[in-house]
C-alpha cells in the first residue's frame, strides 16, 4: 500500500510514521509513505496557502490551487489517478473500524490535512472520501491523519505478528472484546476465570462471546443494535442480563 499525507507541517509525521508496527510495516516493504508539504505547490511568490473567504466571515480558507497541484503531482509519481482521497474536516463522515477495514482494501491512500478556517469549497470536488475523526475540533488534520493510518495498515496482510489478532480486535466483530488475561494465574488475590485454565476450548469460547456481550452490553449498548444476533449470542446476552440484574 502506498499512503500520501499532504500537509502543512511534514515534521510532524516523522516519527509516528517510523515506530512500531508502521515503522515494520515500511520495513518489510508492506507500506510506502510519502509526505508531502502543500506549501511548496503554491504559485504565489509568498507560498501563500490561504486567503480571506468571498462574501466576509472569520478567519481564512485553503485556497484550491495548492492541493490541486499537489494531488496532480502526486498522481504523476505514482502512475496512478485511482487514489482514494480522503479530506480530513470537522464536517466529515465519523470515522469508524468499518472505513479503517475499508480503507486497507486500497492500493493508494491520499490524506489531505487541513488547516485555518477551512477549505474553499472547490476542494471537496478533488477529493473521494471526507472524514472526521469525531465531534470535536482539532488545530489541523495531523493527529486525525496518523489515527486513521494506524487503524488502516494494522489491517494489511502481514503487518501484524498474527493476522488473526485484528479479526478479533473490539468493532471489529460488532461487539467489544473480551476481558483477556496472562500468567501468573494468580496475582496478589488476583485469580484468571478458572475457564480460561481449564484446556475446555469449548467453555472457552463460550465464555469470551459471553464476556464480549457483557462488556458491549455494559459500556456500548448501542453496539448491540447494529449486531445480528444468533440464537446462542441471544441466550448468553438473556443470561447476562439476570447477572447484572437488567
Amino acid at each position: 500500500m502506498r499512503i500520501d499525507v499532504l500537509t502543512l507541517f511534514p515534521r510532524m509525521f516523522e516519527g509516528p510514521l517510523t515506530e512500531s508496527i508502521l515503522g515494520k510495516a515500511i520495513d518489510k516493504n508492506l507500506l510506502d509513505v510519502h509526505v508531502s508539504n502543500f506549501r511548496d505547490f503554491s504559485t504565489n511568490k509568498h507560498q501563500q496557502v490561504d486567503d480571506y473567504p468571498y462574501g466576509g466571515g472569520a478567519g481564512m480558507l485553503l485556497k484550491v490551487q495548492p492541493i490541486h497541484d499537489a494531488i496532480k503531482s502526486l498522481q504523476a509519481d505514482s502512475g496512478r489517478t485511482n487514489q482514494r482521497i480522503i479530506l480530513l474536516d470537522p464536517a466529515g463522515k465519523p470515522f469508524n473500524q468499518k472505513m479503517a477495514e475499508e480503507f486497507s482494501k486500497e492500493e493508494h491512500l491520499v490524506f489531505v490535512c487541513g488547516h485555518y478556517e477551512g477549505y474553499d469549497e472547490r476542494i471537496r470536488d478533488l477529493v473521494t472520501d471526507e472524514v472526521s475523526l469525531g465531534d470535536y475540533v482539532l488545530t489541523g488534520g495531523e493527529l486525525g491523519a496518523m489515527t486513521m493510518i494506524d487503524a488502516t495498515v494494522r489491517l494489511l496482510p502481514e503487518v501484524l505478528g498474527n493476522d488473526e489478532s485484528a479479526k478479533g480486535d473490539s468493532h471489529s466483530t460488532g461487539l467489544l472484546e473480551h476481558p483477556q488475561y496472562t500468567r501468573p494465574a494468580n496475582y496478589e488475590g488476583m485469580e484468571v476465570p478458572h475457564v480460561l485454565t481449564n484446556g475446555n476450548h469449548k467453555l472457552i469460547e463460550e465464555w469470551q462471546l459471553k464476556e464480549s456481550l457483557r462488556r458491549t452490553l455494559l459500556r456500548r449498548p448501542d453496539m448491540l443494535e447494529k449486531v445480528e444476533l444468533t440464537d446462542e449470542m441471544i441466550r448468553l446476552l438473556d443470561e447476562v442480563k439476570k447477572e447484572e440484574g437488567m
